[in-house]
Parts: structure tokens; C-alpha cells; sequence
């Protein structure tokens, strides 16, 4: 129990959070695996569970969308979070096509609210790692060479993204594929990311571009 709240709001916090765990509660049996407890906010969507391994105190909230499908499948740390309206996707919903990688995200990193992962290439995140809201990550791009042939027939490639431990990536960063962002960085809100970020790097990327060292 929080002291520094009343005893009403310490109620609603653990009343909310209990509907939280027995949503988890009748979702657990179809993962691929699911250490402890396992939080499911209202209105989640969690297909190809069977893909999805989850650590302890996993927290999927309100209206996000997880969508197992992938070779490696998705695999959750512990203390895990994955916020509102975020919506994680590794492969097409009606598996048209090539199938995607899938992601890892370490222990006590959390993906902030209206985030788009897009893990069809190979997504690593470490461990305490904070996205802030709106962020998108996007891990492949498609081929364009070719001038006889549509971009879409010409297929994509897939690099992968990596964001080593303890970064903080502000709201409403895009990171493309192929980006490794090093250990201990900060990127600053609204940056667009093409390129890798040395550790302990502060980035910001607004009209011009800023990167040092910490």
C-alpha cells in the first residue's frame, strides 16, 4: 500500500489492478510461457499466444494490441510494460507473406502509450530501457531499385533494430532499421534515428543535429 495516498485511492489502485490480474488470470494458460502475475488491461488484444513468452508482473494496458506471430516469437522480461493503445506487430494479421522475427524486451523497460512496433525484423531492447508516448520503431524497409518492378513487388529487408540498457527515448521517436542505440543513451522527443547512437550518447534531432557524449 502507497502511503502517501489515502485509503480510498489505495483502493481504487488495487481494485483496478486486480480486474488486471484476473484478466491475466484466464489469458496465461495460452501463452507460450508466464512467470507470476500477469496484467491485462481492458479491450487488450493478444493473438498467436502461443509465440509469446512473458516474465514476472508483465503489464499489457488498456487497448493495446500484441500480436504474437513471428518465428522467434515476443519475449517479455520481467516488470515489463506495454502501454495504452500501443500496438506491437511482427507479421501480417492474415500471415500474407514472410513471416516476421519478433522481439525481446529486457527486464523493467516499458514502451510508452500510442507506440508502433513493428518487429518483422529482429527488435532487441534491454534492460531498463523508458520509451515515451507516440514512439515507433520500425524494423525493415522496402526495396526500391528496381524500376521494372513496383516497390511492393520488390519485397523489403529486415536489419533489426538494438537499443542497449538504460536508454531513455523521449516521445515521438521514430527509429528506423538497422539502428543500434548504445548503452546509457537519451534521445531527445521527436528525433528521427537512421543512423546508430554510440553509448552514452545525449541525441536530439530537431532542425539541426546534436549528438555528445554524456
Amino acid at each position: 500500500m502507497n502511503k502517501n495516498i489515502n485509503f480510498l485511492d489505495n483502493l481504487i489502485v488495487y481494485l483496478n489492478a486486480g480486474k488486471k490480474v484476473l484478466r491475466g488470470f484466464f489469458k496465461k494458460p495460452f501463452l507460450r510461457s508466464s512467470n507470476s502475475l500477469l496484467f491485462i488491461g481492458k479491450c487488450v488484444s493478444l493473438t498467436h499466444c502461443n509465440h509469446i513468452s512473458c516474465g514476472r508482473n508483465t503489464k499489457f494496458e488498456d487497448y493495446s494490441e500484441i500480436h504474437g506471430l513471428s518465428t522467434d516469437g515476443l519475449i517479455f522480461g520481467n516488470n515489463v510494460t506495454i502501454g495504452r493503445f500501443t500496438e506491437i506487430r511482427p507479421s501480417s494479421y492474415y500471415a500474407v507473406g514472410k513471416i516476421g522475427k519478433g522481439l525481446i524486451i529486457g527486464d523493467n523497460s516499458s514502451i510508452g502509450p500510442n507506440s508502433f512496433v513493428g518487429c518483422s525484423g529482429k527488435i532487441i531492447i534491454g534492460n531498463n530501457v523508458m520509451f515515451g508516448p507516440k514512439c515507433s520503431l520500425f524494423a525493415e524497409n522496402h526495396n526500391f531499385d528496381n524500376k521494372d518492378l513496383t516497390i511492393k513487388e520488390q519485397g523489403v529487408n529486415q536489419k533489426g533494430i538494438v537499443i542497449e540498457d538504460n536508454c531513455w527515448i523521449g516521445s515521438n521517436v521514430i527509429i528506423l532499421d538497422g539502428v543500434t542505440i548504445g548503452k546509457g543513451s537519451v534521445v531527445g522527443a521527436g528525433s528521427l534515428i537512421t543512423k546508430d547512437i554510440p553509448a552514452g550518447s545525449i541525441y536530439i534531432n530537431k532542425r539541426n543535429v546534436s549528438i555528445r557524449q554524456r
